[in-house]
C-alpha cells in the first residue's frame, strides 16, 4: 500500500467517497479514511437509506390496514414481521455498501480502515486494528459529517432512550413513543411507528413543526399528520428524560410529566469533529463547532479542506455530494460550484414534502415584493385516480421578473416532483417558462404546471 497520496478523505459519507472518486476521474491519487466498516457514512448506515426503506414497508403496511379496501381490494389478516423488516432494511444498507466498496476498487482509491488524525504538514495518522499508520497527502479533506445532538436532562442510554440510529432498529413496537423535536428526523421515524401501532406524541419547543420550512406548507403537514393520529405539543420545553430499563418518563415545563414505553431524541445534529487534531493543524471552528471555511472549501490550514455536515449549512447528503464534486474540481481545475439556492430538500412522511428555494417567511422579513401560486391535488386527476389528493403546490416568483424563488410541495411523490421546480430554478426560469411547458396528461407534475399558471391568475382547474 502506498503512503502519499494527492488527495486524502477523512470520512466515507456521501460527501467523501463522491470526493473520492471525482478526484480519481481527474487524474489525482486517492485515499478514503472511515473508521466503520460499511461506507456511506450516516446517510447510507443509519439514515437517509434505513429509514426510507422502514417507510416504504410501513406505508404498504398502513395502505392495508386503510385504504385497500375501499378500492376493491381484500387483504384480510396482514400483519408484520419486525425481526424481517429490520433484515430488509440491512439488506439494502448491506447492498448499497457493496456498491460503494466496488466502485472505489473501480476507481482505485485505497481504503483505509481506522480513524484519520491530523498530523500537520499534508501528516494524517491512521489508527486501526492492526496498529497505527501515517500517511502524507498534497491535500486532506474532512468529510466526517454530523451525530446526533442531545441536551442536559436528555442523554440517551442507547435503548430506551434513543437516538435516530435507535429508533432505527427497535425490536418490537412501542405502546407510547414520545418524539422530542418536530424536524424531519422525528416526523418521519415517528411515522414508522405510528404506522405499526405506537401512540406517538411529539414535543417541540417551538410554536410550529418543521422549523426552516415554509410555514404554509409546515402548518398542512401538521393537519394531516394529526389527522392520521400523531399528536402534536408544541411551546413545549422537556427538562428531563428517565428510563428504569422497561419504561420511560419525559417531565416538561408547567405540566405533568408523561409516561411512556420509549423516548426518540431529534433535536438536531452537530459536527463530528472530535479527535481529529484540527489544533495541530491550525484548523478553526466557529462557536457552534463547525469547521470555518472560504469559498473554495480550504480551512485555515494550509492544504487542509472541508465539506458537508461539518461545515454547516443544510445537512442534506445531496449537498455534501456536490460540495465534494465543486471542491475536488477547485483543487483539480480552479473551478468548481454549488448553487446553494436551488438545493432542494424532502421529508419522506406520507404525503411527502418537498422544498427548493426561499419561503414566504423569509421573503416578506425582508419586504421583497413576490408573487404566489398555488394548486391543490384535490384538482388533479392523477392523484384522484390514485387516492392522494392531499396537499398543494405553491410557486413563489418575484413580483417584477416573474423569476422563480421558491418551490413548495406536500403531497404524493413531492421528493420527485421537486428536482422539476430545483432544475428551472437551476436555469433561473421564470413562472412563465413553467407554464408555458407541456406537461404530459395525467401526471402529478401537472400541477406544478398549473401553480406556475396560478402565479399569473390564470390556472385551468382551479
Amino acid at each position: 500500500m502506498s503512503d502519499s497520496f494527492d488527495l486524502i478523505v477523512i470520512g466515507a459519507g456521501p460527501a467523501g467517497y463522491v470526493a473520492a472518486i471525482r478526484a480519481s476521474q481527474l487524474g489525482m491519487k486517492a485515499a478514503v479514511i472511515e473508521r466503520e466498516q460499511k461506507l456511506g457514512g450516516t446517510c447510507l448506515r443509519v439514515g437517509c437509506i434505513p429509514s426510507k426503506a422502514l417507510l416504504e414497508t410501513t406505508e404498504l403496511y398502513e395502505q392495508s390496514q386503510k385504504h385497500f379496501a375501499e378500492r376493491g381490494l381484500i387483504a384480510n389478516d396482514v400483519t408484520f414481521d419486525i425481526p424481517k423488516m429490520m433484515s430488509h432494511k440491512d439488506g439494502v444498507v448491506a447492498q448499497l455498501d457493496g456498491g460503494i466498496q466496488g466502485l472505489l476498487r473501480k476507481h482505485k482509491i485505497e481504503r483505509l480502515l481506522g480513524h484519520g488524525c491530523l498530523l500537520g504538514q499534508g501528516k494524517v495518522e491512521v489508527t486501526g486494528d492492526s496498529g497505527k499508520q501515517q500517511i502524507t497527502g498534497k491535500h486532506i479533506l474532512i468529510a466526517t459529517g454530523s451525530v446526533s445532538s442531545s441536551f442536559p436532562g436528555m442523554e440517551p442510554d442507547g435503548d430506551r432512550i434513543g437516538t435516530s440510529t435507535e429508533a432505527l432498529s427497535w425490536p418490537d413496537v412501542p405502546g407510547h413513543l414520545v418524539v422530542i423535536g418536530a424536524g424531519v428526523i422525528g416526523l418521519e421515524l415517528g411515522t414508522v411507528w405510528r404506522r405499526l401501532g405506537s401512540k406517538v406524541t411529539v414535543l417541540e419547543f417551538l410554536p410550529r413543526i418543521l422549523p426552516g420550512t415554509d410555514s404554509q406548507l409546515a402548518k398542512e403537514a401538521q393537519k394531516i399528520l394529526q389527522n392520521q393520529g400523531m399528536e402534536f405539543r408544541l411551546n413545549t420545553k422537556v427538562q428531563k428524560v428517565t428510563s428504569d430499563g422497561t419504561a420511560c418518563r419525559v417531565e416538561v415545563e408547567g405540566n405533568e410529566p408523561i409516561d411512556c414505553d420509549r423516548v426518540l431524541i431529534a433535536v438536531g445534529r452537530r459536527p463530528c469533529t472530535g479527535g481529529l487534531g484540527l489544533d495541530i493543524a491550525g484548523v478553526n471552528c466557529d462557536k457552534r463547532g463547525f469547521i470555518q471555511i472560504n469559498s473554495s472549501y480550504q480551512t485555515t490550514a494550509a492544504g487542509v479542506y472541508a465539506i458537508g455536515d461539518v461545515i454547516g449549512g443544510a445537512m442534506l447528503a445531496h449537498k455534501a455530494e456536490e460540495e465534494g464534486i465543486a471542491c475536488v474540481e477547485k483543487i483539480a481545475t480552479g473551478h468548481g460550484h454549488v448553487n446553494y439556492g436551488a438545493i432542494p430538500g424532502v421529508i419522506y412522511t406520507a404525503p411527502e414534502i418537498a422544498s427548493v428555494g426561499e419561503t414566504e417567511d423569509a421573503l416578506k422579513e425582508r419586504g421583497h415584493n413576490y408573487k404566489v401560486g398555488i394548486f391543490t391535488f384535490a384538482a388533479n386527476g392523477r392523484a384522484r385516480a390514485a387516492g392522494h389528493m392531499e396537499g398543494f403546490v405553491k410557486i413563489i416568483a418575484d413580483a417584477e421578473t416573474d423569476r422563480i424563488l421558491g418551490v413548495h410541495i406536500i403531497g404524493a411523490s413531492a421528493g420527485e416532483l421537486i428536482a422539476e421546480a430545483a432544475v428551472a430554478m437551476e436555469f433561473g426560469a421564470s413562472s412563465e417558462d413553467l407554464a408555458r411547458t407541456c406537461h404530459a396528461h395525467p401526471t402529478l407534475a401537472e400541477a406544478i404546471k398549473e401553480a406556475a399558471m396560478a402565479v399569473d391568475k390564470r390556472a385551468i382547474h382551479s
